[in-house]
């Protein structure tokens, strides 16, 4: 067996706060190998892969690269040394275009030849971006794309990459895998972080699984399944309300779901909605649907093809043109917090920008968008704070949500219990609709499911629920009906029993049915 490109022998991470992330762990990227790197948020997958790129020191352990130790100091010596990673948050400059931000990852002037090897670069991943736009115009899969290509424009030794497909077609996610086979043929070792276990066992050569800051298991792709990697991960088994687990679905057979009739009025309706991207173009071009109590009606596609257009003109945060009815009324240009008050909850794809304030407790944010409800405001516009925390407390035990204490910042929670406290505290609305636009985002597989089971509950409740997920296995296992966006309009209306993979990967890409 060949010298590993980079060794990680016994480490141990201990934050200020005496949080343990890390106990002893033993983790190598080998030569021409793709490793795929499982665990639970909180299971100390990014506390790892920081200390490996540089970003954080360990408190004990050490790092060899090429069998010499090493210390990482910042980021910055983790590239010279060959080491990049793609991380699932973003780290560019808004205002600055994509082009500019792959030059500042590259430290290469801008010119033609920036340009030429940029474009070159995109055309081999298939991750192609508008490269004279601002980042913060562009959609949040885009500038994910930007990231990826960032660090690879650097040309790098161990390349580590944090849930990069979430916003690829399968046919797009076929090219980048292609392309990463190319890479480790070139003896390019690669850390692939993931929660799809469909695509780790597709792409990787070696998994290792973390749990509670320690390796549970190491194993060879092609001696393992996907429900032992889940075992590992959770410590049993992971199913969704009896069906087949999200990550293993390629087809729902019939017997697996119950086909579901739309009955009475429509909740939501929309009629030729057109809706302006920030660039001005045109990001949302005529789009109708309706979607009936007790059915989640799931939209499908690549993102940055209108659908966070679309949400935000159904939600009160940008202007469309047509019409959008919400109980027969029409709802359109109002403002969320009236939207609120008819029956209409949002679940935002950003929980960071739309959906919580950091800085804020969790009491104050189980509360955002009710804080001027009777429920909750006295006499001369005084919160009534005993009703605030009886609510939080409530809403934490109801959604089993893990925080340290009702007056702990927000910004102190996992990304799961984020999502926990944003799900518990639209459905504290009692609304008639549900707009849930990418519920799942970089949750672990638990987290996950849990906020999947929440939504079919809410749809057997009555609930009307519109579903926008990058994630298509979410999409066709979730839904009643499913619309295939692409380019701002929809590709095809079906159930999710008339379509596989591969036809789903065709609308998604353009091939209208």
């Amino acid at each position: 067996m060949s010298e590993p490109l980079l060794r990680a022998e016994g480490i141990v991470k201990v934050y200020a706060d005496g949080t343990v992330a890390l106990k002893g762990v033993d983790f190598e990227v080998r030569p021409g190998e793709i490793q795929g790197l499982l665990g639970e948020n909180g299971a100390g997958k990014t506390t790892l892969t920081k200390i490996i790129s540089g970003l954080l020191h360990p408190t004990s352990g050490r790092i060899l690269i090429g069998g010499e130790p090493v210390r990482l100091r910042s980021p910055r010596d983790a590239l010279e040394r060959g080491i990049g990673m793609v991380h699932q948050h973003f780290a560019l400059v808004d205002t600055f275009t994509a082009l500019e931000n792959i030059a500042l990852g590259t430290g290469l002037p801008l010119g033609s030849e920036l340009r030429g090897s940029v474009v070159e670069l995109m055309e081999r991943t298939g991750l192609k971006v508008p490269l004279d736009i601002p980042v913060e115009n562009l959609a949040v899969g885009e500038r994910q794309r930007v990231e990826i290509l960032k660090v690879l424009s650097r040309k790098v030794r161990i390349l580590i990459l944090d849930e990069p497909t979430s916003v690829l077609t399968p046919v797009e996610t076929d090219e980048l895998f292609g392309f990463l086979r190319r890479l480790k043929g070139e003896g390019v070792g690669i850390v692939f972080i993931t929660h799809k276990l469909r695509e780790v066992l597709e792409i990787t050569d070696r998994i290792t699984v973390l749990r509670r800051g320690e390796v549970v298991g190491e194993v060879e792709t092609r001696e393992t399944s996907a429900e032992e990697l889940a075992r590992m991960m959770v410590g049993e088994e992971v199913r969704i309300r009896g069906r087949r687990p999200v990550e293993l679905r390629t087809e729902l057979a019939g017997e697996e779901r119950e086909e579901r009739r739309p009955r009475g009025e429509p909740a939501l309706v929309v009629r030729d909605l057109r809706v302006p991207s920030d660039g001005g173009a045109e990001a949302v071009k005529g789009v109708s649907f309706e979607i009936y109590p007790g059915e989640i009606f799931g939209i499908a596609g690549v993102e940055g093809n209108g659908q966070t257009e679309l949400v935000e003109a159904i939600c009160g945060l940008r202007e469309g043109r047509g019409r959008v009815t919400l109980k027969g009324k029409d709802i359109l240009g109002l403002p969320p917090l009236e939207l609120y008050r008819l029956g209409l909850a949002h679940i935002p794809e950003d929980r960071w920008k739309y959906g919580l304030i950091l800085s804020f407790t969790v009491a104050e944010n189980s509360i955002l968008g009710r804080q001027r409800s009777p429920d909750f405001l006295g006499p001369l516009s005084v919160l009534r704070w005993g009703r605030v925390f009886s609510h939080a407390r409530e809403l934490i035990r109801a959604f089993s949500i893990q925080a340290p204490g009702l007056e702990a910042p927000a910004k102190s929670l996992s990304g799961g219990n984020q999502q926990k406290l944003i799900v518990g505290r639209e459905l504290s609305k009692e609304p008639e609709v549900v707009v849930a636009a990418q519920p799942t985002r970089g949750l672990d597989i638990g987290a996950a499911e849990y906020i999947r089971d929440i939504l079919l509950e809410m749809r057997d409740e009555g609930k009307a629920i519109l579903l926008v997920s990058a994630d298509l296995d979410e999409v066709l296992a979730l839904s009643d009906r499913v619309a295939f966006m692409y380019e701002g309009t929809f590709t095809a209306v079906t159930t999710p029993s008339e379509v596989d993979r591969e036809k789903a990967g065709l609308y998604m890409g353009g091939v209208r049915g």
